[in-house]
């Protein structure tokens, strides 16, 4: 397969150069195109006011491998990737491996899922995987599970366009209870700003946002025997969340009131 990996971490990263070697090395066709540095929890910023730069990286990834560091967001990388620097379009777009789960509603803010979602905005199937580890340098795993994932893709492709946003618990092997498709759960967060000084006496704030709890998402019509993410993660399941772009609340729509503004 023809593929495009991203990520948010960095193209020097780990993750994405442990992903992008194991996909080569199983015979796929990779092209990587990165943010020139770290960019985590940008969401689907993208940039619009300066000029986008890309440079070409050598000596760090297979030599099959053509990579590029990309001065923009995740979202720029994938845009400019699909638009300007591949000559066809991908059968896949992956982001990832993501240093760090993405569970729940933290895919909101995730650069990680909005790089992966930039691949289904133009219609590519994508993947977005992460490891559920802000320490861990274990990648195999999850290097591992991406290739099984993609052969299996080969053989019953999906029936329509969607992201399948994968975390894979940091576990050795024998610990991993088995792969299970999950709804997307609920985290979260007491967004706690910590008040500091800097050395010319001036205030600035460090946003540490601590995990509160983690409950079930109500009201979505989606099947209740099916777990959420946050659930299967923590029996060690690797999880598969199958995601769209559209945030159009369903059940809302039958539920709003037939309000008569008289406007205008």
């Amino acid at each position: 397969m023809k593929l495009l990996i991203s990520n948010d971490d960095g193209i020097f990263a780990l993750g994405v150069r442990s992903l992008a070697n194991g996909l080569a090395a199983a015979g796929h066709d990779v092209t990587v195109v990165c943010p020139d540095r770290e960019r985590s929890a940008t969401g689907h910023g993208l940039t619009l006011h300066q000029p986008i730069r890309a440079e070409i990286v050598d000596s760090f990834f297979d030599p099959n491998i053509k990579a590029w560091a990309c001065s923009g967001t995740p979202s720029d990388c994938v845009k400019l990737a699909l638009w300007a620097l591949l000559d066809s379009p991908p059968d896949f777009v992956i982001s990832g491996i993501n240093q760090g789960a993405n569970l729940g509603t933290d895919i909101l803010y995730s650069g990680t899922v909005s790089a992966a979602m930039e691949g289904v905005i133009e219609q590519i199937p994508s993947i977005a995987i992460s490891l559920t580890s802000f320490s861990s340098q274990e990648f195999q795993n999850a290097v591992k599970f991406a290739q099984t994932l993609l052969a299996q893709l080969a053989l019953k492709p999906l029936p329509e366009v969607m992201l399948l946003n994968v975390n894979v618990p940091a576990v050795k092997l024998q610990e991993i209870a088995g792969v299970t498709i999950t709804r997307q759960g609920v985290r979260r967060y007491i967004d706690v700003f910590e008040k500091r000084i800097d050395p010319r006496g001036k205030t600035y704030y460090w946003l540490a946002g601590e995990l509160l709890e983690e409950v079930e998402p109500q009201g979505l019509n989606l099947p209740q025997d099916i777990p959420t993410d946050v659930q299967a993660i923590r029996n060690n399941f690797i999880t598969i969340t199958p995601l769209q772009y559209n945030l159009t609340y369903a059940s809302g729509l039958k539920q709003l009131p037939k309000w008569d503004f008289n406007f205008p």
